[in-house]
């Protein structure tokens, strides 16, 4: 079955506050009306990606696109990541790490863990809107996989 990818919910893992209105503008600018659902930490998006019992059931036959930063208060976005890749129910999500940090290693690994695309942040506001209104455009053209299992 052939999915709308606009039916997608956008799972955003951002904890700037301006960044998170800025990524959110600018993804409605690039043409998309999905549904974001912004989280600050981690914990509480691995909580509602994977439920209350923590199996990742509660994203059967969902689809989802999760936009993550690497800089979290509580945990890395490595191991966000890594948890999403390894849940049988979240593993063929889209992620797309947004992060300041462009450090080569960094890069590599999150696409060893299974990121299927890595922008770093521009520092000037103008090119991050672009960068970010491009990955809008990008995702209304792609095919978003139902959740595994």
């Amino acid at each position: 079955m052939k999915r709308d990818p606009l039916a997608a919910c956008i799972v955003m893992i951002e904890d700037d506050e301006g960044h998170a209105r800025l990524i959110e503008k600018n993804i409605r600018r690039g043409g998309m009306t999905n549904e974001i659902v912004s989280f600050t930490s981690g914990t509480t998006a691995l909580a509602y990606l994977f439920g209350q019992d923590g199996t990742g059931r509660a994203s059967a036959g969902r689809a989802f696109l999760i936009l993550l930063d690497l800089n979290l208060p509580d945990m890395t976005g490595g191991d966000v990541l890594a948890k999403i890749k390894a849940n049988p129910y979240t593993k063929r999500f889209p992620v797309v790490v947004l992060t300041t940090t462009d450090d080569r290693q960094e890069v590599q690994r999150c696409y060893d863990l299974g990121a299927s695309g890595y922008i770093t942040k521009p520092v000037n506001y103008e090119s991050f809107g672009d960068a970010i209104r491009q990955l809008g455009r990008f995702f209304t053209a792609i095919q978003v996989p139902e959740a595994g299992a």
